[in-house]
């Protein structure tokens, strides 16, 4: 009778799932970017980083903080190069130079990205800083390290500005200690 099955009803149903995707941050594409090209120019070494670097983010991904700006890619950079340079002091300990040689080449490919991110000064950030701890002792706020870094994390100071929580946590220390 029919030369083509027929298609049921049933079968015609449309799974909707809702997510709540955001976009990778600029870094992140940039690296699998610069990855495909390192794979055209049979570039070993920077290959090796960044499919380090794009697993440790997978990785990250599963996590209760997934990497979804600039800054935390940055920490993760950072967060390797260091590794890197502390494997490339142990390979130089036990007389290895071929392998710290290799390190310092991968650690330079890490740095080179990390330095692509721009941050807010550390004079900009002095400035911020300072203007919230003079408003908090006008108020007599307590002037507690925990308190103030609030103050200065907040939406209208900080916020999502690209900044280094470790180098605010320092000066945020600096300012405190003074009299």
């Amino acid at each position: 009778m029919f030369a083509r099955p027929m298609i049921r009803a049933s079968r015609l149903c449309c799974r909707c799932y809702a997510t709540d995707t955001t976009s990778a941050p600029p870094l992140l594409l940039k690296i699998r970017k610069d990855m495909k090209t390192a794979m055209q120019n049979k570039d070993s070494n920077r290959l090796s980083v960044l499919r380090a670097l794009l697993a440790q983010t997978l990785n990250a991904s599963k996590t209760s903080t997934p990497i979804n700006t600039d800054m935390q890619m940055l920490a993760l950079l950072r967060k390797s190069a260091n590794a890197s340079r502390a494997a490339s002091e142990e390979f130089k300990n036990a007389g290895r130079q071929d392998l710290a040689d290799k390190e310092d080449s991968q650690r330079k490919i890490m740095e080179e990205y990390a330095s692509s991110v721009q941050t807010m000064g550390e004079d900009e950030i002095r400035a911020k800083v300072q203007s919230v701890v003079d408003a908090m002792k006008s108020e007599g706020a307590k002037m507690q390290m925990g308190e103030v870094l609030k103050k200065v994390f907040s939406p209208e100071v900080l916020g999502d500005k690209p900044v280094e929580r470790a180098e605010v946590a320092v000066i945020v220390k600096q300012l405190l200690a003074k009299p």
